[in-house]
Order: structure tokens, then C-alpha cells, then sequence
């Protein structure tokens, strides 16, 4: 049976493509071992109003086999969720993640993540959550490149309203690791002296957008909120 992860993710707010450029240039100096993993473009789905059973009962024969007793775990365990779909690379994804700290699921420092691949068009599976009693809450677009520095998955983003932005991810199994992973991660973020997003202020950012989001989905369009 596969097991659920912890996904601990710190986020950085670069704004502009020389604070992009920078920061890859500082890893690099510091991780001569760095690798760039590729680069694509993403859209990703974000819902809400709906509950985790129903969603459950709508998608379960949609659901590869082997990752049906993770699906069923998130559920059972989720306080608050984020339930989401993403289109990247030709591949569709249904993503949940449930808040295992004090952060939202949304944007949490440390989340349940539960994802499968979808033998679907995005539509599709957008049309199935809808039908579960989901609203969406916004349609977001973004160019991700990914990088693995000192064992860490770090991306940057350029994101739809937000402007770039970097994340900072480890997963664990163990709940009693996330909090030691969190302090490895803003270690890091000193190290390449660079800030980490306040959990307030990205709540403010990700309010906006979700109340303006038809304006800035598929867009090169970006805000500032403080």
C-alpha cells in the first residue's frame, strides 16, 4: 500500500526576472551539484464550497486502484482541504491536500498531499467535482522550472498576478519530521538570503487573486499586495 506523504513547502516572492535569474545564479555558486530539471507550463484548478465524502463517492471508480486507500485516507484524516486539478505536460492530475499544522491547506507550510493521475481531459475531471457539489475558486496559470539543490525540489514559478515566485519542498512520512524539515528549509532560504513568504501575506495575495482571477488567468498581468 503506498503511503501518504507530508509535503513541508517554504515559498519566496522574487517579483521580476532579475531577482529569478539571482537566485538561481546564488544556488548554483553554493551547490555546484544543482540540476535543472526542465521547465513547462502548468494550469491548475482551484475549488471550493464541497466535501471530501462526496468528492470521494463521485471519483472513486475514476481513481487508479493502487492509489484508492491513500484517496480514502485524506479523507477520512482532512480538517481543512484544498481540492484542485492541474494540467502539465499532457498529464491530468487531481490534487488534494489537507492541513497537518496551523497553516491553511491551501498554502500550509506542511500539508497531507494526496495526487493521481487522471485518465481524463481536464474538463472532464473539472466537470466531475463540479457535479459533487464543488464551486470553482479560480483558474490559475503559471511557467514552472524545476530544480533539485542540496536534495531539495526548489521551483520557480511564474505565476499568473503573483510574478515569480520561488518553493522550497521536502516530503516526509513521519508527521514528527515536518517540524525539523521546516527549520532545514528557512535555514536554506538564509543561506541564498532570500525571504520567506509570510503565511498573512500570502493569504492576502491568494484572496486577491481568487476574488480577481478573470483577470489575470493567462495572463502576464501581476499585483502587489503587502
Amino acid at each position: 500500500m503506498n503511503k501518504n506523504s507530508y509535503e513541508i513547502e517554504l515559498k519566496s516572492l522574487l517579483g521580476n526576472t532579475s531577482n529569478a535569474e539571482k537566485l538561481v545564479q546564488k544556488m548554483k555558486e553554493l551547490d555546484p551539484n544543482m540540476v535543472a530539471r526542465g521547465s513547462h507550463k502548468q494550469l491548475n484548478h482551484y475549488f471550493k464550497d464541497g466535501n471530501l465524502q462526496s468528492l470521494y463517492q463521485k471519483l472513486e471508480t475514476h481513481v487508479p486502484e493502487e492509489k484508492k486507500n491513500q484517496f480514502k485516507e485524506v479523507v477520512e484524516k482532512a480538517k481543512t482541504f484544498s481540492v484542485r486539478t492541474r494540467f502539465a505536460d499532457g498529464k491530468v492530475i487531481l490534487v488534494v491536500k489537507a492541513s497537518v499544522d496551523e497553516t491553511t491547506s491551501s498554502n500550509g507550510t506542511a500539508r497531507l498531499e494526496f495526487e493521481a493521475l487522471m485518465d481524463m481531459s481536464l474538463e472532464q475531471l473539472d466537470n466531475l467535482i463540479l457535479a459533487s457539489g464543488f464551486n470553482y475558486q479560480a483558474k490559475w496559470s503559471r511557467e514552472r522550472t524545476d530544480y533539485t539543490y542540496k536534495d531539495t525540489a526548489v521551483s520557480i514559478d511564474k505565476n499568473a498576478g503573483y510574478g515569480y515566485l520561488a518553493e522550497f519542498e521536502k516530503t516526509e512520512t513521519e508527521l514528527e519530521k515536518v517540524e525539523p524539515t521546516k527549520a532545514l528549509l528557512r535555514e536554506m532560504l538564509k543561506e541564498l538570503e532570500i525571504q520567506e513568504l509570510p503565511q498573512d501575506r500570502l493569504e492576502r495575495m491568494f484572496a486577491f487573486y481568487n476574488d480577481n482571477w478573470q483577470d489575470y488567468y493567462g495572463t502576464e498581468k501581476t499585483f502587489e499586495i503587502e
